[in-house]
């Protein structure tokens, strides 16, 4: 039986930004998914998904997640004409928006078909699978979330404005950060913040160049702080980034109750992570014991989700 494991992600800093060219750090958290594979004497693939997740995800996303194995599959150049497989999938990475639970079961997926089968792939080729994977769910993927996955660690990101690949470089952190993610309950369209904010960009670009020129400086100090473990600057410049998402108009009331009880509770810094208007917020926590604490207070709080993880390694 091949076995193969695939990080979850989380975007620290740079949401929305990022569109527009300026650099992103994100996370490979410490909650992964597994992936098992074993031959099997029914032709093609099987699957049994055991993976946790929010109410209703997997049921939502699996004619995406059903692409998404065919494209690792494929790209693997596993041909199952005659022969096949049995793929498990589990682990403790839940499946919900924004943790990158897509490219952590296409990378896993591709480990434990490298197992299985020797096929001989390095972490690059992996990744490039996962990618390939990715792009069942999400079209014409970042490329973001596959190599946080891959690699763990930090990963920051620039896109290409030209059209041509993005510019990823893996960092790592002298030990792990304590992270709690709480969840609105509230589903907002990325398009339509995204274009938004586009909008809102054209219609005052001296607005918005102002709002990004210190974003630019803010994400190169984060970049320093968290590769020094300064965790204390990293999360004041969380709280600052934070503001900056605000100016954009990506908050909202929920986001911004939920942000405001994890800093009460001790978290070091704290602000919306991906789309906004709704979706998932980030507490940065200086210790477990604080960590624990800022999540017993999100709940109380409202969140319908709370999670607990760590990052950097």
């Amino acid at each position: 039986m091949g076995r193969g494991t695939g990080f979850g992600k989380i975007i620290l800093y740079g949401e929305h930004f990022v569109v527009y060219g300026m650099p992103a750090l994100a996370a490979g958290i410490a909650s992964k998914t597994e992936a098992f594979v074993s031959r099997s004497k029914q032709l093609g693939w099987t699957l049994d998904d055991r993976r946790p997740e929010v109410f209703g995800y997997k049921k939502k996303k699996k004619d995406e997640h059903t692409a998404s194995i065919e494209l690792v599959l494929e790209s693997a150049g596993i041909d199952l004409s005659e022969m096949g497989i049995h793929i498990e999938l589990e682990g403790d990475l839940v499946c919900a928006s924004g943790f990158g639970a897509s490219a952590a079961s296409c990378v896993s997926l591709a480990r434990a078909l490298n197992d299985e089968f020797n096929l001989g792939f390095d972490d690059e080729e992996i990744n490039e699978i996962g990618y390939e994977g990715e792009k069942g769910s999400h079209g014409t993927p970042s490329g973001i979330d596959n190599t946080a996955s891959t690699y763990g660690g930090l990963v920051w990101y620039v896109r290409d404005l030209g059209g041509g690949p993005p510019t990823f470089e893996k960092l790592k952190l002298k030990d792990s950060g304590f992270l709690t993610i709480a969840a609105t309950g509230i589903t907002a369209s990325t398009t339509k913040v995204v274009s938004d904010v586009r909008a809102k960009k054209d219609e005052n670009p001296e607005w918005f160049d102002s709002i990004a020129d210190e974003y630019k400086k803010l994400v190169q100090d984060a970049r320093t702080a968290l590769l020094q473990f300064d965790m204390k600057r990293a999360g004041e410049l969380m709280n600052r980034n934070h503001e900056l998402l605000q100016n954009l108009t990506v908050s909202c009331k929920e986001l911004d109750e939920l942000v405001e009880i994890a800093r009460s509770e001790g978290a070091l810094g704290s602000k919306v992570t991906g789309t906004g208007r709704g979706g998932n917020m980030i507490a940065l926590a200086p210790d477990k014991e604080t960590q624990n604490r800022i999540a017993h207070a999100l709940e109380k709080g409202g969140s319908p989700f709370v999670y607990k993880t760590t990052f950097g390694l």
